[in-house]
């Protein structure tokens, strides 16, 4: 009977590929593999096997060649990294032999498959000992699975306090995800001092093996060559590995027998902002305007009725403005502030740094206060209706590079005013237009508003602001937003001065 034998061959070492996967190599009559695996395994190849590699992607490709040449007669082994069951050829070759067998070919194939020492196993042995409990395998790569699915599932190993191996961390194209697994992570309640370690071409001559917290985590350090492990609440560091107890012994036992050291808070404490503090909600009233009087009971009233009284006081600005804008207090969970933002974006406005205000669509223009924007000698501008931008999308089109108006009117803005205040209530392809000028170079935000709002790309374009860390940036979580609410938010950075007094609406 012709066979197929689907094959781990490990991390990369030939220290770790199996006997019985060296003996299936050796004795093939035709082995096939992506192109980068040969060097591992050409040394036990017998003369006058056929091997044929191929590039990255053409995992299809791969399996129809080995069916092809099984039907010939011939023994075909098919190497995958590591264990080639875990996210490697054997589920595809499997399917493969499923949907042949059901249109009447392939039926006397039979497929073998032979486990391999996986990259996340390698990485583990030369981190410790971190997956000596419950462990969960997740992959960031989003090409065959929605983000969303992913999502779910990083969710669920937070909340399940499960080991965590991350597979596909990142990529040149998929900068953001790991970014936001960290953010769940710690909002799921795990802790900042969660060891977490990762590994990189593990096996391999450029091995590099590195221990911190989940807090310290930065992404940046990794690349899709690495695998990420993120402990549970009872994973801690020793003598230099990172060790994830069985229970055989307790806390107390570990600290007197292995000295004193530290264990990752249990508590799951997390502050969605920076530091606290406490700032006035009350002040003494004098005559006002009618509009303003009402703003400021409006404000008050929005004051006592928040779940927590100790905000930050620039973050408790913002906040207000987005409820008495929507009347909607689920901002008290999806409103999110860099560390004194507001703050820090006013100071702009006041010292003549921050001059200009680009908005992705006019509603959120027509929403910012004129005469705060006279008051500041702020120009708030939208390039929606620009001529240029209708030339531009058309000249777009031609090279088939299909961009919206509004992505259009960034690029044009980032042209005139890279270093502008960028407010966004509408358009995440505009928002993640922006996150390309700024990778690129390009572009160069005083700060982001990121409010875009709806169903589609939507979530993905705020998380793929956050890594930008040096940038203030004011972001409306989740697929809430709108024009109204960037444009508020762009009215509390303008009247930050009036927030200590708690007393909106000067400009009104």
């Amino acid at each position: 009977m012709a066979k197929i034998i689907v094959a781990g061959i490990g991390p990369g070492s030939k220290d770790d590929i199996t006997p019985a996967v060296l003996e299936a190599i050796s004795g093939a009559d035709a082995i096939v593999g992506y192109k980068y695996y040969f060097q591992f395994v050409e040394p036990y190849v017998k003369p006058g096997c056929e091997c044929i590699d191929t590039g990255m992607k053409r995992e299809r490709e791969r399996a129809e060649q080995a069916f092809r040449l099984a039907e010939e007669g011939k023994t075909v082994v098919v190497i995958s990294s590591g264990d080639a069951g875990l996210y490697g050829m054997a589920p595809l070759v499997y399917e493969m032999q499923r949907n042949r067998v059901a249109g009447g070919s392939a039926s006397d194939i039979d497929v073998v498959v032979l486990p391999g020492i996986s990259a996340f196993q390698k990485a583990a042995s030369l981190l410790g000992a971190p997956i000596g409990h419950d462990v969960c395998l997740i992959s960031l790569s989003d090409l065959m699975t929605p983000w969303e699915v992913i999502e779910r599932r990083i969710k669920a190993a937070a909340v399940g306090d499960f080991v965590t191996a991350v597979y596909n961390p990142k990529s040149h194209g998929r900068y953001w995800q790991l970014y936001r697994l960290v953010e769940l992570f710690l909002q799921e309640g795990r802790s900042p001092e969660t060891p977490v370690g990762f590994v990189r071409q593990a096996g391999r001559p450029e091995q590099e093996v590195t221990i911190t917290t989940l807090g310290q985590f930065n992404p940046e350090q990794v690349d899709m060559f690495t695998v990420v492990m993120i402990g549970n609440s009872q994973s801690y560091v020793a003598d230099g590995k990172m060790i994830t107890p069985r229970g055989y012994y307790n806390s107390e036992e570990r600290r007197v027998e292995s000295g004193e050291f530290a264990t990752a808070p249990q508590d799951g404490s997390s502050v969605h902002v920076g530091a606290v503090a406490n700032s006035p909600l009350s002040t003494l009233r004098s005559p006002l305007k009618k509009g303003q009087d009402i703003m400021i009971e409006s404000f008050r009233t929005i004051a006592k009725e928040l779940k927590r009284k100790d905000y930050p006081l620039d973050h408790q600005w913002a906040l207000l403005h987005a409820i008495h804008t929507t009347a909607d207090f689920e901002m008290e969970q999806i409103l999110y502030t860099d560390p004194q933002a507001v703050e820090t974006l006013y100071k702009k406005v006041a010292n003549g740094t921050l001059k200009t205000i680009v908005t992705d669509v006019t509603m959120v223009t027509s929403g910012i206060r004129k005469g705060a924007l006279q008051r500041l000698g702020i120009e708030a501008k939208c390039y929606l209706s620009d001529p240029r931008v209708a030339d531009m999308t058309a000249q777009a089109s031609l090279t088939s590079e299909a961009i919206t108006r509004t992505q259009a009117g960034i690029r044009l803005a980032v042209e005139e005013h890279p270093d502008a205040l960028f407010a966004f209530g509408n358009a995440p392809t505009a928002l993640m237009e922006l996150c390309d000028l700024i990778r690129k170079g390009k572009a160069r935000p005083a700060g982001i508003i990121a409010a875009p709002v709806g169903f589609v790309h939507v979530r993905e374009s705020k998380h793929m602001v956050k890594p930008f860390k040096e940038i203030p940036k004011i972001i409306v979580e989740g697929r809430k937003g709108g024009s109204n609410l960037a444009a508020t938010l762009c009215n509390a950075i303008l009247t930050f001065d009036d927030a200590e007094q708690l007393k909106p609406g000067r400009d009104l």
